[in-house]
């Protein structure tokens, strides 16, 4: 079965309200979906995560027509540089960009031998996936007035929590002053009751700043953290100050292995490089003693994939960040994908598990072409309108 076809087409993902964080505020993700058709005709999806990466794939395609979908390493070989940096290429983006094809490989392959993505990769452990519910302050919005009041973001957490039976909370923090944030957080607590509360600062704070949020947010059972401050020796430097557990984007196994700091490295599939590099990665950290989960903000086709890899590597223990609540739409049929009681089902059905919605896709392209992207694509003319991200001055 040989790779005959690759389409790639950017979308742009609206949330129902625009949510606000230390960068900013957001309105829409924009990602690029990818078709990898056969010569059987079995269509593989995937996802880039990194805004349009369109015409990124499509050059990486021409190398790969005519392989074997089965033939992840060698096509691997051919679209990221072997070495970690080099002054003539981008790996990062490569690497970002191979990552969404060699999605769409495993799911032309598990649709091909009829099984599925968690069965490729050794066989699911549950089928029940963990995972948080997001808050913050969100501006009026599509078909959501927002919260812009300590008690409105409680009052939302209470309903989620009545809703839909969220069990994990996680909440955005770093944004407005920190004692409105204080009070935020103690109306959260007092909604959710026992529920586990975790926060977010997007690596905005410095060391002094953090240790002083820290020492004012331990009264509310925090147990994670993530990046209150943005480099891992940061981290290692407040760790003698809190108990809560720490949890970064950025990406260095072995400095988070010699400080022992944080506590769990958070990313996504396409960071990697594709499934089968998430898989060794996460591997890694279990062997390193470093924790692993995933990061929200994907469609949900490369949500099935994080969500195949957490039911079948047992070292994603705690549950992964989602925004699926947040979402007004997707590209697959009946998405987003559904949190109930703290859990997503695991997708049933051979490959990834999702059917890909044309007609959804078409609707979320024509809304990328209307937008443009967010991130800003620097390559894009001047002057050209993005509207969906607004940096912090």
């Amino acid at each position: 079965m040989k790779i005959s076809t690759i389409r790639a087409t950017p979308v742009n993902i609206p949330f129902k309200a625009p949510y606000r964080f230390s960068y900013g505020s957001i309105a829409s993700l924009t990602k690029t979906v990818i078709e990898l058709e056969t010569d059987e005709g079995i269509v593989g999806l995937g996802e880039c995560a990194d805004g349009d990466r369109s015409r990124d794939v499509i050059v990486m395609a021409e190398r790969l027509k005519g392989l074997e979908v089965h033939e992840i390493n060698r096509s691997r070989q051919l679209c990221v540089p072997g070495m970690s940096y080099t002054p003539w290429d981008n790996v990062v983006s490569k690497r970002r960009v191979f990552g969404g094809i060699e999605m769409a490989m495993w799911d032309a392959i598990g649709k091909a031998e009829n099984k599925s993505l968690s069965s490729l990769l050794g066989g699911a452990l549950t089928n029940r996936i963990p995972l948080t519910e997001y808050f913050s302050y969100r501006a009026p919005g599509r078909e959501e007035s927002g919260e812009s009041t300590p008690v409105e973001v409680a009052r939302y957490c209470a309903e989620m929590r009545e809703i839909h039976g969220s069990t994990i909370f996680e909440g955005k923090v770093g944004t407005v002053n920190l004692n409105e944030e204080i009070r935020m957080v103690r109306e959260v607590r007092a909604a959710i009751g026992d529920s586990e509360l975790r926060l977010d600062a997007n690596g905005t704070w410095t060391v002094p700043t953090a240790r002083y949020a820290l020492r004012r947010f331990s009264d509310f059972d925090i147990t994670w953290f993530e990046e209150p401050c943005e480099s891992y020796r940061e981290l290692a430097e407040l760790r003698s100050h809190t108990a809560i557990a720490f949890s970064a984007h950025s990406i260095d196994l072995p400095l988070a292995a010699e400080l022992r700091c944080p506590d769990a490295i958070v990313t996504n599939v396409n960071e990697h490089g594709g499934i089968a590099a998430t898989r060794d990665f996460v591997a890694a950290c279990a062997a390193m003693g470093v924790g692993f989960r995933f990061h929200s903000g994907d469609t949900g086709i490369a949500s099935a994939a994080y969500l195949h890899l957490t039911a079948a590597i047992p070292h994603v223990r705690v549950a992964s960040q989602t925004l699926f609540h947040w979402y007004a739409d997707d590209v697959i049929e009946g998405g987003p994908h559904k949190l109930e009681n703290g859990f997503t089902p695991l997708p049933d059905g051979p490959g990834l598990g999702v059917t890909l919605d044309s007609a959804a896709l078409k609707r979320c392209h024509q809304r990328f072409l209307n937008e443009g992207a967010f991130p800003p694509d620097p390559r894009a003319s001047k002057g050209a309108g993005y509207g969906s991200f607004f940096r912090k001055s």
